[in-house]
């Protein structure tokens, strides 16, 4: 394809890439209003855990983060629109194999697949608009693919609820399916093959470690949280052992002249406090999506649909915010506008202490909001605070090493917030199933879904345990919040001390402007 052809239909293959990213950004988002099917008994469910769903979350999120920069590589030498048709069949492979899965495990290594070709999708997405549009409408068209992905987080948790009130809980994956094989069959027909004729080298040990590592640490972080008891070998050892190889890993990376992530980035510390700043700022709000599910739907009985539904009002706080964070940059500097969004974010945060299992339900909605409206003014500042510190050339390691910042603070934070999650719920539920038998008491003290699950089988004599059990969790989510909350709080500060304040060229710009009208005030 010459490039006038390209120019003539660049917008078309925008719009083609959008719709193979809004399946990786649905998927991410409709997962959450499942949670609660899926952790119901067979055949409503697979009777997952909490431990298992956290896992069927965290799988997703660290091979996706582990392989992003390998396959912008891999992009650069193959082609990137062949990388991009393989991870489009490969995430559609994961999807169906999600929706059929027949235990939480395989739902688990099903997602592990999705992550995979999700990993592959992202990259090229971004490197192929960069190929096709002049930097003149370079800006705009990166605009609407940042729109695209506050339309799929609003568009998610709907679609999930609509398709759960109307078909099994492995519906929310197979509509994967044939949007990946439109995708493909788009991308075949009118997206252009470019590649790098400069391309970097495979960073195998790099992936390898950095998976590895990250996967230890969190199983670690689930296991301690699943056995309440942080002393275990298999808690202490696993934890420790990734940390250890994260330490590998930094110091290998440090080392070689292709690095997958480039540590060496971090010398300049306005990079290092921005994606710092970016990675608090996900890990503070990471976790809260995964325990308001079950407290909508677990805790106040609403339906799938209603809860996705009760997610919009994030949704609109960041799509009103993003367009708008850049222009305050400009005028404020990103460590202002940066320390103002992780502050609102936080304040967010820490209403959900005010949650109990009567509160008006507005309340929420509101702390939506506003919590979407603090990441959507944080986040775009924080990412251009990252990018305005590398060279142009140095662009997509800027935009991958932010994006795999985000992706491991999700990873960590349902981990370890999930974890605070169930041993506070753990704890306050043992006294009051001290009567059930043993197996039985252990099942019930597993989460607030198993609790209601064992409730329902022990007719009227369960009944009893169903408040309780609603005053534990809702107890419980206050503590975890309290923590995502701080979190947060040390993200404000890490903005407000270390990210780079307005460009001199500004604040010249502005006293220059301030003198002109005090001359003119005087003059009148």
């Amino acid at each position: 394809m010459d490039q006038l052809a390209i120019q003539k239909r660049r917008w078309l293959i925008l719009g083609v890439l959008v719709v193979g990213l809004l399946a990786i950004v649905i998927d991410n988002t409709v997962l959450n209003v499942a949670l609660k099917t899926i952790a119901e008994p067979k055949p409503a469910g697979l009777g997952a855990s909490q431990s298992a769903e956290e896992w069927a979350i965290n799988s997703y999120t660290l091979v996706f983060a582990g392989l992003l920069f390998t396959f912008g590589v891999i992009g650069d030498r193959i082609g990137r629109k062949n990388v991009l048709i393989a991870g489009l069949v490969i995430f559609g492979i994961g999807s169906l194999l999600s929706g059929y899965s027949h235990s939480p495990a395989e739902l688990i290594a099903a997602r592990a697949v999705m992550g995979l070709g999700g990993a592959a999708v992202m990259p090229q997405t971004l490197s192929i608009i960069s190929n096709v549009f002049e930097p003149r409408e370079r800006a705009k068209a990166i605009g609407i693919w940042a729109t695209a992905v506050g339309v799929g987080i609003a568009i998610g948790p709907v679609l999930g609820g609509v398709l759960l009130a109307h078909f099994w809980w492995g519906s929310v994956f197979l509509i994967n399916v044939p949007v990946t094989i439109l995708g493909t069959i788009a991308v075949l027909a009118i997206v252009p093959e470019s590649r790098n004729p400069n391309p970097g080298k495979i960073d195998v040990v790099g992936v390898l470690a950095s998976i590895a590592g990250l996967t230890l640490l969190v199983f670690g972080i689930v296991r301690g949280g699943d056995t309440s008891d942080w002393t275990r070998l298999d808690v202490l050892g696993t934890a420790f052992g990734g940390l250890v190889v994260l330490a590998f890993f930094a110091w290998y990376e440090s080392r070689i002249d292709h690095p997958s992530l480039d540590v060496r980035l971090f010398r300049d510390r306005s990079l290092s406090a921005s994606v710092g700043a970016l990675t608090l700022l996900f890990f503070g709000m990471g976790g809260v999506f995964f325990f308001t599910s079950y407290y909508l739907q677990n805790v106040r009985g609403y339906s799938a649909l209603e809860a996705g539904a009760l997610t919009i009002p994030f949704a609109i706080g960041q799509m009103l915010m993003s367009p708008r964070s850049a222009g305050l940059v400009g005028k404020y500097g990103p460590k202002a506008v940066g320390a103002a969004g992780m502050l609102l974010t936080a304040l967010a945060l820490s209403g959900y202490t005010l949650l109990s299992t009567t509160s008006p339900i507005w309340v929420l909605a509101v702390l939506f909001f506003f919590q979407g409206a603090g990441a959507g003014v944080a986040m775009p500042a924080a990412t251009s605070a990252v990018m305005d510190v590398l060279p142009r050339e140095r662009a997509g390691a800027g935009s991958a090493l932010t994006n795999t910042a985000r992706q491991v603070a999700v990873a960590l934070s349902v981990a370890v917030l999930g974890s605070i999650l169930a041993e506070s719920y753990r704890s306050a539920m043992s006294p009051r199933l001290a009567f059930l038998p043993a197996s039985v008491r252990e099942a019930a003290n597993g989460s607030i879904t198993a609790t209601q699950a064992v409730a329902e089988q022990l007719g009227n004599a369960g009944r009893a345990l169903l408040s309780p059990a609603s005053t534990a969790y809702v107890n419980a989510m206050h503590i975890a919040t309290l923590t995502a909350t701080g979190i947060a709080v040390v993200g404000f500060l890490v903005m407000l001390r270390w990210m780079p304040g307005k460009p001199e060229a500004a604040i010249t710009e502005t006293t220059e402007r301030e003198l002109v009208t005090e001359t003119a005030g005087v003059e009148g």
